[in-house]
């Protein structure tokens, strides 16, 4: 038979351990590089950018237009480690606690 209070237990515990690795989050990174290394970026958990750093050989003018896809690159590739950091934390902070229901994706929970 179907408990509910069991069930909105469950969800309390679900709630506060996606709280915790919400936290958590924010203190994991994410690195992304282009340019064979010249430009690197470091991405938080929460997909903000923290920093950018630019090799200065790029530093000069002409190179403009070059150096501007490079730090594009760069952050979206950060961007894209830090979505893969955020759904693992995601996956172990629920772990145990969710039926494993096919098409249930509880990313969105996690400011994805």
């Amino acid at each position: 038979m179907f408990d509910m209070m069991k069930m909105m237990g469950k969800m309390k515990e679900v709630q506060a351990r996606m709280k915790e690795s919400q936290d958590k989050l924010g203190t994991m990174y994410a690195t992304g590089e282009s340019g064979a290394g010249l430009v690197k970026a470091k991405v938080s958990g929460k997909k903000q950018l923290i920093s950018l750093d630019i090799d200065p050989s790029l530093l000069k003018a002409e190179d403009k237009t070059i150096l501007q896809d490079l730090v594009v690159a760069a952050v979206n590739k950060a961007s894209e480690e830090a979505e893969v950091l955020a759904k693992e934390e995601m996956r172990k902070s629920t772990e145990g606690l969710l039926p494993n229901i096919p098409g249930l994706d509880l990313s969105n929970l996690m400011g994805g």
